[in-house]
């Protein structure tokens, strides 16, 4: 069984994985920054296969980020997959328009800090000779522009081109580094975004539900390619071209699922 290591994981995307991962068998460790939320998860997923463990951990701080590959360490023995999917969101201004604090909460999480967390997993995979580390990739990362995205996008693009280089520059070591689109996945963060812009949403409804999917139903999908991921450079994506593709055709014969409900309940009460 797998020791995973997965940040930003106890809501959304990072403990979809989580969970996939320990109704595996695998061990997981989860970290987050608000302590209620980590034992919560943790709850949840005492009732998987694989053993589960969560620590406190703010990302954007390097000493906390090594406290976590140590308890990792200490708690599990080899880290096997560390995936660094904490980030934070803000998707509904134009770049002008951000207040100070969210930018530097955006690019000190989601940019910094994974470049501390890749800093550390890497320093600490090639002591012990063995490793995998994947990047969550989000909206902006191929350089595609989305309103209201000027700011996370960047951080994310960033990252984008972090990981090749990283690839590049471990390409003689035992260590495998990977990119993990999700796609469009509704969590969280998407309903709390939608809620403050919920115009926009309205105008992109039909769009968001041909192209979104569940945190359950891709979250297994992108746990099984991680494990099964041996080549450093590959690139995870669940909401490929031709998904897409698909799925426009066909909501031009079948009206799509309605993937946000309590975002329509509230709009119409």
């Amino acid at each position: 069984m797998a020791n995973i290591v997965i940040t930003g994981s106890t809501q959304g995307i990072g403990f979809g994985l989580a969970t996939a991962f320990a109704d595996l068998g695998h061990n997981v460790v989860i970290c987050g920054r608000d302590s209620a939320a980590l034992d919560s998860a943790l709850s949840a997923l005492a009732k998987s296969k694989g053993k589960s463990f969560g620590r406190q951990c703010d990302i954007s701080q390097p000493g906390e980020l090594q406290a976590l590959w140590d308890f990792s360490i200490d708690t599990l023995g080899p880290i096997d997959i560390w995936i660094n999917n904490a980030g934070f969101a803000r998707t509904t201004e134009k770049i002008i328009d951000y207040s100070i604090d969210d930018v530097e909460k955006m690019v000190n999480t989601n940019l910094k800090g994974t470049l501390y967390a890749l800093q550390i997993a890497v320093k600490g995979m090639l002591t012990q000779g063995q490793g995998k580390i994947f990047n969550i990739l989000g909206g902006g990362s191929n350089g595609e522009y989305f309103p209201g995205m000027g700011i996370y996008g960047s951080t994310k693009r960033g990252l984008d081109y972090v990981t090749d280089a990283l690839v590049k520059e471990l390409q003689e070591t035992p260590l495998i580094i990977g990119k993990v689109r999700p796609g469009m996945v509704v969590t969280e963060a998407i309903i709390r975004e939608i809620q403050e812009d919920p115009d926009n949403f309205h105008k992109n409804r039909k769009m968001m539900n041909i192209l979104s999917d569940s945190v359950d139903t891709v979250c297994p999908y992108l746990a099984e390619r991680m494990l099964m991921c041996q080549k450093s450079g590959s690139k995870i994506s669940w909401l490929t071209g031709g998904k897409i593709s698909w799925r426009m055709l066909s909501a031009l014969f079948k009206a799509p699922e309605d993937k946000f409900p309590e975002v329509s309940a509230q709009s119409t009460s």
